[in-house]
């Protein structure tokens, strides 16, 4: 993954640093580029971002489609998606780092006006009621209806890396990162009440179709990008997109997902 250096006989690699605009993160930004040194994202071979887990969304939307690998360092609050931080033994600790390769979900999105917005979620997407009213669903997986009625306050596709954000919060399962499933999940179901969600193979093209939407308007979101007044959304895995995360030697997403489950 990274280049080795003649000299050392250890792996050099060249760092491309970004930051959110946290003031932690902005306070760390200008030390590790002086001790390390940055360069262009052109010329990387790997980038550190510095920030929370939103910046870390952000950070390997922006980077879709180059194939470099992003090792984060928490200067946000959770930080789940980030190593924890430290200005010394960057290089060693880049060297010995465990690479997790995640797909994100392609969205599309229907608007009410005729429009299509499509989008990319390393979490997930979702489907949330705008109004005072509960959403109507109609879920379709491969072509078959599976629910024909789905009264709630929303509902959302989750990857395995996203099963610890919002899936959880909505009583979701969290779900092992090689475990080839996505988490269909009710947010507040009413009808039917005792409904807990689904998992789904990771191959599943799922289309959510809005049941009255001129009375129970509903948007869709994917990572926080969303459309408004959505009358159907197609939600699959982008399998040809990957996004390469790096983490410490023994602390990898798949011992993190795991781990989650017994806090």
């Amino acid at each position: 993954m990274l280049p080795a250096d003649g000299n050392r006989g250890t792996m050099t690699p060249k760092i491309h640093f970004t930051a959110s605009e946290a003031e932690m993160a902005q306070q760390a930004l200008p030390v590790l580029s002086a001790l390390y040194g940055t360069v262009d994202l052109d010329r990387a071979d790997v980038v550190v971002a510095l920030g929370g887990d939103g910046f870390m969304l952000q950070t390997l939307h922006s980077l879709t489609g180059r194939g470099l690998p992003v090792y984060g360092m928490n200067r946000g609050t959770v930080g789940f998606l980030m190593n924890g931080f430290a200005e010394g033994g960057l290089l060693e600790r880049l060297d010995a780092a465990e690479e997790t390769v995640i797909n994100p979900l392609r969205m599309r999105a229907f608007g009410a006006d005729g429009s299509v917005h499509e989008a990319l979620a390393i979490n997930e997407v979702s489907m949330l009621r705008e109004g005072p009213q509960a959403a109507k669903l109609r879920i379709h997986v491969d072509g078959r209806m599976r629910m024909e009625e789905l009264v709630c306050d929303g509902a959302l596709i989750a990857t395995p890396a996203g099963s610890t954000a919002y899936n959880y919060s909505a009583h979701g399962p969290i779900l092992p990162i090689n475990s080839e499933v996505l988490a269909l999940t009710a947010i507040a179901p009413f009808r039917p009440r005792r409904w807990r969600g689904a998992l789904l193979p990771k191959t599943a093209q799922v289309e959510v179709e809005v049941l009255t939407p001129e009375r129970r308007p509903v948007m869709a979101d994917a990572d926080s990008r969303f459309v408004r007044h959505v009358v159907r959304v197609q939600i699959s895995s982008a399998q040809d997109v990957r996004h390469r995360l790096l983490f410490d030697s023994g602390h990898g997403l798949e011992e993190r997902l795991l781990r989650e489950q017994f806090v």
